[in-house]
């Protein structure tokens, strides 16, 4: 599969709608280049952190319509990101290697689409893109169950034959997953959804009642009870950061592998999700909970309750009903359980 890009018309593009508003408070980093030569292996925050103080605005100060902006796969390594101071803008210069011609007319590219640049680094997230992780009351209810492996073995694994009820037509490969543990509103204390443990995959080898399928992967193993989910396609993550258009309060609800805090490049989840207008690339900030200090200096003793501490941001990256899942992008100290996520 192949991306044609216009990378001199892109530069010259019309401006995002609000961008010329929007940009204005938007500050360069210290010592900022004014052009800087993509390689492999860069992302689109790690480029615009090059130039931004604040690297999740990159698409405020792009060139580039709305549509480039939600989709933002047009950068490829080899292209001269170019800072204009002006306004500031960044745009995309000429290839490097390219010809004199380059310069004064726009010329068509063939990559292939796994080269372009990702928002953010894909190789972290790519295990929580499409397997299944979160599992909510109707989801729970739709599922397919293992009721039997082949010879009666209590476990098996890759390679090995198990038979499912409820297997629907929908998929040839499926997702085999146990409901770990639930996921609770830190306040509420009420029960938003199951994290789920992916255990491995299954393809169906002869429809009936039961269901034959065949183990292909598996990461842990697997028995009778166990449950499925239709494989989703993998999903390609392109998605601009972006600030959500209404408020968010929400808190860090689980630490991925079960840790009680983490930091940068981890996945955490939150107790927000589409229903609280939640969506893939939203951009949020983290807040910590500094607690109370006690003052007994005038005779008396007098509570203060802290001001929470700004320390870093998050990176929505895939979004269910009542809980999304997000990377830690900056953290200035441990991202911790029930820190709070809002607006940046």
């Amino acid at each position: 599969m192949t991306r044609i890009i216009f990378p001199l018309l892109v530069a010259f593009a019309a401006l995002f709608g609000a961008s010329a508003h929007a940009q204005s408070g938007v500050r360069l980093a210290d010592n900022a280049p004014d052009s800087y030569t993509v390689v492999r292996g860069d992302t689109l925050w790690d480029i615009s952190g090059r130039f931004l103080q604040e690297p999740w605005r990159w698409p405020e100060v792009w060139r580039l319509n709305r549509e480039q902006i939600r989709n933002p796969h047009l950068i490829y390594p080899g292209q001269v990101i170019l800072l204009d101071r002006s306004g500031p803008w960044l745009s995309i210069g000429r290839r490097i290697g390219g010809t004199q011609d380059d310069r004064v007319q726009p010329r068509i590219y063939s990559e292939a689409l796994d080269s372009a640049l990702p928002s953010i680094p894909l190789q972290v997230i790519e295990p929580f893109l499409n397997r299944p992780l979160v599992i909510d009351g109707p989801r729970l209810e739709g599922s397919a169950t293992i009721i039997a492996t082949e010879t009666s073995r209590v476990l098996t694994g890759t390679g090995d034959t198990i038979f499912a009820k409820d297997v629907g037509d929908a998929a040839e490969v499926w997702h085999i997953y146990r409901p770990a543990k639930p996921l609770e509103d830190p306040v509420t204390r009420e029960t938003l959804a199951w994290e789920a443990a992916y255990l491995g995959t299954a393809r169906v080898t002869e429809r009936g009642q039961p269901t034959t399928l065949e183990v292909t992967t598996s990461v842990e193993e697997i028995g009778v009870g166990d449950l499925m989910m239709p494989s989703d396609r993998p999903s390609v993550f392109s998605f601009a950061p972006h600030a959500p258009e209404r408020d968010v309060n929400g808190r860090i609800i689980s630490i991925h592998r079960g840790v009680s805090e983490t930091g940068r490049l981890h996945v955490v989840a939150l107790n927000v999700g589409e229903r609280d207008g939640i969506e893939r690339g939203h951009v949020l900030a983290l807040f910590r909970n500094r607690g109370t200090a006690e003052y007994t200096g005038d005779g008396g003793k007098e509570t203060f309750q802290l001001p929470e501490k700004r320390y870093g941001m998050v990176f929505v990256f895939r979004v269910f009903d009542r809980i999304s899942y997000a990377l830690v992008m900056e953290s200035d100290g441990p991202v911790t359980l029930s820190d709070v996520v809002r607006q940046p």
